[in-house]
């Protein structure tokens, strides 16, 4: 069994409740795997708790999680014709470009203010999507946060693949995103709690691929 499928089926073992995400969270990881290795970046939103869990993803695919990723010999190469160059290469660490929608603190609140606020995440997916090799996490435990659900469908315009992450009832996010991992819960705590493993599983089995 190779590294990646280890992480997945230690995910199952430890929540068997999750057996029924497992199509759904095989399908994530795919699409995920594919914006990596087409040079394309992630990008995650989310409210409350989500927003929280949206800073969490980002932080375990820009820097090293289970592995340190250190830079390729190549990489090491550039620095060493500055100075000082050398001792930073040493201590980068490779990284899975990801942006956090929710960080961006002062363009929230100016189109928040000034716009619509139910288009703080649309706005943002619309300027920072790229070349149809980007994908969206979006993040919400009802299913069908407005801003949310804005996002995926912004997203869907520019051509950028979506992965939802929801409680298990069917929502405006399940009908709209590409994928849709619906956890077996309903309370918003709960859904976090499912929320948490099953992301950590896919960062580290990007990491374990492509690292």
């Amino acid at each position: 069994m190779d590294k990646t499928n280890e992480i997945f089926e230690k995910l199952l073992d430890t929540y068997p409740v999750l057996e029924m995400c497992r199509d759904a969270v095989l399908e994530a990881y795919d699409l995920l795997l594919a914006c990596y290795q087409n040079g394309g970046k992630v990008l995650v939103c989310g409210n409350g708790g989500s927003a929280a869990d949206s800073e969490h993803i980002v932080g375990e695919l820009m820097k090293g999680f289970n592995l340190r990723r250190p830079l390729s010999a190549e990489q090491k190469a550039r620095f060493s014709s500055v100075e000082g160059g050398d001792a930073i290469a040493e201590k980068l660490q490779g990284a899975l470009p990801a942006i956090s929608l929710v960080s961006q603190v002062g363009l929230i609140t100016a189109f928040s203010n000034d716009v619509d606020p139910s288009l703080i995440f649309a706005q943002q997916v619309f300027a920072y999507a790229g070349d149809g090799h980007d994908v969206l996490i979006a993040l919400s435990t009802s299913g069908n946060s407005a801003n949310v659900v804005n996002a995926v469908v912004t997203a869907k315009v520019v051509g950028t693949k979506t992965i939802a992450i929801t409680g298990e009832h069917e929502s405006r996010l399940s009908a709209t995103a590409d994928v849709c991992i619906r956890t077996p819960a309903c309370t918003p705590y709960e859904v976090q709690e499912f929320t948490l493993p099953i992301y950590h599983a896919l960062c580290a089995m990007l990491e374990a691929e492509l690292f």
